[in-house]
């Protein structure tokens, strides 16, 4: 029997040809915590005897959640990551580096082919560029650390096959948060996606990202976009499924005829085209996040609010995902048109999608944002609720002072 991707992936770091269901110890090659759950890890390396990490050269601690620090607890935290890392010899990423996911894929670190594991449930984000990227809990990360292996099942595979030419306006997170829709957040519970078709081969490594990162909103283990149409600043050997691979299930759907999709309070399974609920105020907008957070998101929002400004009710916050976006965002004047739009720059972080800091909702408020999840409690207030969108349609919701569809502005 044939392999798809995942399968081929794991069979390498196993050493030894594996199938869906089985159980397999796989070497890694790199391991990634935040801020959020690295002191948790490093907790349990120490508490299983652990002295050294098994390589201080795949090794990677970020701290991108609370960055910087907004309370003397949380500076602890930060504090023991940075010891931790001097000890080790590991790299740490600092507070304004960036967001885990995008500087493990900007710096190079993750490659096409790897098997790379993170305390952060987004890491497979990874399998954008078709690395097996999976999130674990931080005790496991902790044995990783000490003996550099993971032992998993293999998941079984979700091919989801995208038809069609996507309608001009509609964008990447348009496209998951339809996908979204239909497949549900359980889904794809334990088992891997493979994103392709023709609608997959046209996008950019920054669309690809928003797909493979979503995939664990439907329950996924890891999400894989095909390699047809990747561009890479390095050459790579792509990776396919053979043509007698076992899919758990097979979905196809037409793209052609959608159009600009929000998610509603509270789960981004609530996906419905933005006609549905043009109209609704909003007291917030956030464009940013490992979803979108890019330079090609903060640039499509810049479209939208040039010569524009924000509506006096709304504050529009904007996270770029990294500094060397922030420092592109600046150079090509993006920073400049969002910032006399009335748009507050925030740290290149995670900012207030995980509700520590830097933009908590109020109560009753309701914000339009392009993170990835809008479960009750999200942005920091269980009393709020959450929208979820493309950078355009935030864009051009934060002008209205309401959710309206991004294709007037087109």
């Amino acid at each position: 029997m044939g392999q798809t991707i995942i399968e081929k992936i794991i069979s390498r770091h196993a050493g030894r040809d594996v199938h869906k269901d089985e159980i397999v110890i796989a070497h890694v090659d790199g391991v990634m915590a935040t801020d959020t759950t690295a002191p948790l890890a490093i907790k349990a390396f120490r508490e299983m005897g652990g002295e050294r990490i098994w390589s201080s050269d795949k090794c990677f601690l970020v701290i991108d959640h609370a960055a910087p620090a907004p309370n003397e607890g949380i500076a602890n935290l930060h504090k023991m990551m940075r010891e931790f890392a001097l000890e080790q010899g590991c790299t740490l990423f600092e507070s304004g580096e960036g967001i885990c996911h995008q500087l493990i894929m900007e710096k190079g670190i993750v490659r096409p082919g790897h098997l790379f594991v993170g305390a952060d449930s987004h890491t497979c984000t990874y399998g954008a560029l078709g690395a097996f990227g999976t999130g674990v809990g931080s005790t496991e990360l902790g044995g990783i650390l000490l003996t550099g292996k993971i032992w998993l099942r293999v998941p079984n595979t979700v091919k989801i096959e995208l038809k069609g030419t996507v309608p001009s306006g509609v964008q990447a997170k348009d496209i998951i948060l339809y996908v979204l829709g239909r497949i549900g957040i359980a889904g794809a519970t334990y088992q891997a996606i493979e994103f392709c078709g023709e609608a997959i081969a046209g996008l950019s490594l920054a669309g690809r990202m928003v797909m493979a990162n979503m995939a664990v909103e439907m329950g996924a283990k890891a999400g894989f976009v095909h390699h047809e149409g990747l561009r890479l600043p390095y050459r790579f050997r792509p990776i396919a499924p053979d043509r007698d691979a076992f899919y758990h299930q097979t979905v196809t759907m037409d793209l052609s005829r959608m159009t600009p999709m929000v998610s509603l309070p509270h789960s981004p399974q609530n996906a419905v085209p933005v006609d549905e609920v043009e109209g609704e105020k909003i007291h917030c907008g956030f464009i940013g996040t490992c979803t979108n957070g890019r330079l090609e998101d903060l640039n499509a929002a810049a479209i939208v609010l040039k010569d524009r400004k924000v509506h006096r009710n709304v504050r529009l916050l904007i996270a770029p995902a990294s500094r060397q976006i922030f420092l592109a965002a600046l150079r090509d004047g993006t920073v400049e048109i969002l910032t006399k739009a009335g748009g507050i720059f925030l740290p290149c972080s995670c900012g207030p999608c995980v509700g520590t800091h830097n933009g908590v909702l109020g109560d009753d408020e309701i914000a339009i944002s392009t993170a990835n999840r809008n479960f009750k409690g999200r942005m920091g207030n269980p009393r709020a609720k959450v929208f979820l969108a493309s950078p355009t349609t935030v864009a051009a919701s934060a002008i209205e002072g309401k959710i309206v569809n991004p294709l007037s502005y087109a």
